[in-house]
């Protein structure tokens, strides 16, 4: 049996197990504030109030032992973990033990198994599928809710969303996100078609989206409004009707086609002039221009309302309740505050040492208390994407909690190195000096005491400079 069947059959078995157990029962959801996250808990709800099953859901920054201590002591039957939970099984079997526990979850899980026939884990890494690169949390939840019923189909939009999210798509999916993708366009939920891949594309102004555009760069354009307002003109697209700014979706075919060849034409220096081009997944039934038709922005949508404390109306928007998903396009103001907040705190203080530390291949954050928790993720992931920082540069953001523990982010910039894996170097770490830990290769955190602080910073230096030295780096808090 290869590693997909076997993956399919556990989906099988444990959804069969879940009809039956869940008959009559009441039921609780927690699931992650991230936009996968928010995906899988917005699947997971629509499946079980199909199935006419009381539930109720919350959405929480990170599972830490307080939250599943907490949960013990409320009077549910069946406990739903989604896009978490594998990394606190052992937590979850000590304060959960005689509920009966479903994980769903894409992130990589810790070596602890656990002999409790109650916990029905459901996780692709443990049939050798990377749940990093081939399928979201989100993902595994729509597959289980798909074998609920069939009627969950029209879902499978969801999990897309969500793996966007989860930046799986690179030039496509591959092979468990595809098959999901297959879904989606065979109920025409979703519409694949080749174009344009820069950020706001439905929703902003053409001229902004382009001089917006950094990945990849557009030379002579790239940062100056007037001169791609110029450059527009110059090619027989006007940028305005009257005083309003065109949208792409404004552009005829003619001007689509004649917009793409003069970018490229642009770029013909470049490495890869056509790498301007991509999939764009298109929302079937979302109106032209808005945040809820192409996948990206929607994705960046349903991680506002979660770093800002709103998941509901996130949860609302993934289910197509028309009221909370205007007030969720309505959060994208506050959250585009808060991102410029944090990314003019980093470079202000890019030259403070007692701010921002950094080696040959790391640079550390300490905006402390100076953002919002939920967003020091969100910090880490768009320094991270900085093009400036050499590859494989490790970036790590710790942020003070209300609860007055520390909230550790660690990414890697601009990764092509395939043998990093920050989620066991943060549970090295915190295996060793204590705390809770959870990701996957790519991105993952921690909750620590703040009396292990620098500890826990000295131990990451020497993990960084010892197991991934770096010869040569181009260091972007010194240009």
């Amino acid at each position: 049996m290869d590693k997909y069947s076997e993956f399919y059959n556990v989906l099988d078995e444990k959804a069969k197990l879940f009809l039956e157990f869940s008959k009559g029962k009441n039921i609780r959801v927690i699931s992650h504030l991230d936009s996968d996250g928010i995906c899988a808990a917005s699947i997971m709800t629509k499946a079980l109030m199909r199935e006419n099953i009381p539930h109720s859901i919350s959405i929480v920054t990170q599972l830490k032992e307080n939250i599943i201590q907490e949960l013990s002591n409320e009077k549910y039957d069946i406990y739903i973990f989604t896009d978490l939970g594998s990394g606190q099984i052992e937590l979850i079997d000590k304060y959960l033990k005689d509920k009966t526990i479903f994980i769903l979850d894409h992130n990589e899980p810790n070596d602890i198994r656990i002999d409790n026939e109650n916990i029905h884990h459901i996780n692709p890494h443990l049939c050798g599928i990377d749940g990093s690169k081939e399928i979201s949390g989100s993902g595994v939840v729509y597959l289980f809710a798909e074998r609920i019923s069939d009627e969950n189909k029209d879902l499978s939009h969801i999990p897309i969303i969500g793996a966007i999210g989860d930046n799986q798509e690179k030039e496509g999916f591959e092979f468990l996100n595809n098959q999901i993708l297959s879904t989606a366009i065979a109920n025409k939920k979703i519409n694949v078609e080749k174009g344009l891949k820069f950020f706001g594309l439905e929703t902003k102004p053409l001229y902004k989206v382009l001089s917006n555009c950094t990945e990849p760069v557009i030379p002579g354009i790239s940062g100056d409004d007037q001169k791609t307002i110029d450059f527009l003109e110059s090619i027989d697209i006007s940028p305005f009707i009257g005083n309003k700014a065109r949208k792409f979706f404004n552009l005829t075919s003619d001007e689509k086609e004649k917009l793409i060849s003069a970018l490229i034409i642009k770029r013909n220096n470049e490495e890869n002039p056509e790498d301007i081009l991509g999939n764009l997944y298109l929302i079937e039934g979302e109106s032209d221009g808005m945040q809820t038709k192409d996948a990206r922005e929607f994705s960046t949508l349903l991680n506002a309302c979660g770093r800002l404390n709103r998941s509901s109306l996130g949860i609302g928007a993934c289910l197509n309740n028309h009221d909370m998903k205007k007030k969720a396009i309505e959060s994208l103001k506050d959250y585009k505050r808060e991102i410029m907040n944090s990314i003019n705190l980093y470079y202000k203080n890019k030259k403070d040492n007692n701010e921002i530390l950094t080696g040959d291949n790391y640079i550390i954050l300490k905006p402390k208390n100076e953002i919002l928790e939920t967003m020091i993720g969100t910090l880490t992931s768009m320094v991270s994407r900085n093009k400036n920082i050499a590859p494989n540069t490790f970036i790590m953001s710790l942020a003070e909690l209300e609860d007055g523990n520390m909230k550790v982010s660690i990414r890697i910039a601009n990764c092509d190195n395939e043998d990093i894996d920050v989620n066991g170097i943060v549970k090295d770490i915190t295996d060793f000096l204590g705390g809770e830990s959870g990701g996957h290769k790519m991105a993952a955190g921690a909750i620590i005491d703040p009396e292990i602080e620098d500890d826990f910073i000295a131990k990451a230096i020497n993990i960084f400079e010892t197991k991934y030295p770096k010869e040569i780096i181009i260091n972007e808090i010194d240009n």
